[in-house]
């Protein structure tokens, strides 16, 4: 059961075979399957971390549930068509025993391409029952994707369409909020800002707070909050602080598709952090913008609810049935798509571990 929301220009700009043309025009699983197209093939991939990890949610345990959900995206990841490196994904290789950085994934049949991995982004959000965790998943054509090794942080802000071509990361973050507001035709006490709820950011709070705009706080996940402060309806209007550079780049690849932008700035946590970032080729100060974090717009995103949030529902368990609701995008066309989907609960028990 799956129910599709598109820009009313899909129709001509995703006719059969359109999908990922660059990269693949179709896929196909064998001789006897019939032609699925990649946009599909990825909402499996996240859908089967979903429900693993899902099982978890509210038990407390992180770690079990961050295993399961690898677990079943990597099973999944294999039957997709497609010759993918890992460029972020849950670590090196004496850290991670899958889906780490530098892995191959996939069938090895399809496309060359940088695939980026989250399964599960808010692992504590989880574990401890609250609010937007996703499965993410996101692919881009090869050597695309930022490489985020050096810096594991960076200044972020987002910001949806209207203000776009306006905000700047170097500008106060008063004057920001005036230029926002200016583009959507609100007042200032109107935005609503998403900011990670850490220590770092208490002067930030305070000077969105003095410029009269409202902050609304999230624990983990700003995977989640950046996609949140670029799409309308949401209720919020921009994202703004230090999270995670490989976040950084997954939201960028759906950024890609919805419009917005996401600025980033890399934020080095000592000398010897600033100085791998300039020996891998990086100016720490310079301002990154959406095309220098994903520089192909043949790229995709996708992601699957694990508990209720402001992009998607969580998983539901209903006996001998598993729920969920999924999005996934197309950056070439500008295509998003709901997906809503009924799994029979037994065809899944080999991927969850509870």
């Amino acid at each position: 059961m799956a129910h599709e929301s598109s820009a009313p220009h899909e129709a001509a700009q995703d006719g059969p075979g359109a999908e990922f043309s660059e990269l693949s025009p179709r896929l196909s699983v064998g001789d006897a399957e019939p032609d699925r197209n990649l946009a599909l093939e990825l909402v499996r991939v996240t859908e089967a971390a979903a429900i693993s990890g899902g099982a978890w949610v509210g038990h407390g345990d992180k770690n079990a549930a961050d295993g399961a959900a690898v677990d079943a995206m990597r099973s999944l990841l294999d039957t997709v068509n497609l010759n993918g490196v890992v460029v972020i994904g849950e670590g090196e290789k004496d850290e991670a025993p899958m889906l780490y950085n530098g892995e191959r994934v996939g069938n090895g049949a399809g496309p060359e391409a940088d695939v980026a991995v989250d399964p599960i982004d808010g692992t504590r959000l989880t574990a401890l029952g609250y609010n937007n965790a996703l499965s993410v998943l996101a692919v881009a054509e090869r050597g695309s994707m930022f490489d985020p090794s050096a810096v594991f942080y960076m200044d972020k802000l987002v910001t949806g369409p209207e203000a776009a071509d306006m905000v700047d990361l170097r500008l106060p973050v008063k004057q920001n909020l005036h230029l926002i507001a200016k583009a959507k035709g609100k007042s200032i006490s109107q935005l609503s800002v998403v900011v990670l709820d850490r220590p770092r950011h208490n002067e930030l709070v305070d000077e969105i707070r003095a410029a009269g705009a409202r902050t609304r706080f999230i624990m983990d996940g700003d995977v989640a909050g950046g996609i949140a402060a670029a799409r309308e309806g949401s209720g919020v209007d921009a994202l703004m602080g230090v999270g995670g550079t490989p976040e950084g780049i997954v939201t960028a690849c759906a950024i890609r598709a919805i419009g917005g932008v996401i600025q980033g700035r890399l934020a080095p946590s000592d000398d010897e952090e600033r100085q791998a970032a300039r020996d891998a080729g990086h100016d720490p100060d310079a301002i990154l913008a959406t095309e220098q974090l994903v520089t192909s717009d043949n790229c995709y995103f996708a992601a699957t609810g694990i508990t209720d949030g402001d992009l998607l529902r969580g998983v539901r368990y209903h006996g001998e049935t598993v729920t969920t609701q999924s999005m996934v995008m197309r950056a070439k066309s500008g295509t998003v798509r709901t997906v809503e989907a009924e799994h029979q609960a037994r065809k899944w028990k080999s991927y969850t571990r509870r």
